[in-house]
């Protein structure tokens, strides 16, 4: 397989660990236990959080964007950029407060609610989702100038020569004549 050119390598505030440390500090304060950890917390969250920033990685290639993370489970995912349909920013008041951003990258064919993939702290979070918006826009171009309807693609059949009716009416017919071969079933 090709290797594709690097187009932007994003960077992180590092302001996205006081950001993270706050928010497991609130999730600590809601519990009763968690208030028992919160030392542990205020110690061990900054490493934690200085680690996880270390590992976490977004990168705009030609053809795709990749994204890296974690720290003892470590997570890699690619996503094609034709399979993107939408590149959002989300500021709640803390991130706000804070001049952290989140982008939001969803895909289509997604099996959870919600973003794909979820990155704060993007500086420069804007830019960032206008490149990838942008570069997405020239793969779906690029893809689309290939000739053909994109059934024609799908199905594997010659550009422009309407291969693709050829082969959705001889699916049709012979779902016909399956259906004419079964038994009819009268209890229904």
């Amino acid at each position: 397989m090709r290797e594709t050119r690097t187009l932007i390598e994003a960077e992180f505030n590092p302001k996205v660990r006081s950001y993270w440390l706050l928010n497991g500090t609130i999730i600590l304060l809601a519990t009763i236990i968690g208030v028992v950890l919160l030392p542990f917390w205020w110690i061990g969250g900054q490493w934690i959080t200085a680690r996880y920033l270390e590992r976490m990685s977004c990168t705009l290639t030609e053809k795709s964007l990749k994204v890296e993370r974690g720290i003892m489970v470590r997570k890699e995912m690619t996503v094609p950029l034709d399979k993107i349909t939408d590149v959002g920013l989300v500021e709640g008041p803390i991130m706000r407060y804070m001049d952290l951003q989140a982008v939001r990258i969803e895909t289509a064919g997604q099996s959870t609610a919600g973003a794909a993939i979820q990155l704060v702290g993007v500086r420069n979070a804007r830019a960032f989702r206008d490149a990838v918006l942008e570069q997405r826009d020239l793969v779906v171009d690029r893809v689309g100038d290939g000739g053909g309807a994109p059934a024609d693609r799908a199905l594997g059949a010659p550009a422009g020569d309407g291969g693709a009716l050829e082969v959705l009416t001889e699916i049709r017919d012979t779902l016909r004549r399956i259906e004419g071969r079964l038994p009819l079933d009268t209890d229904a």
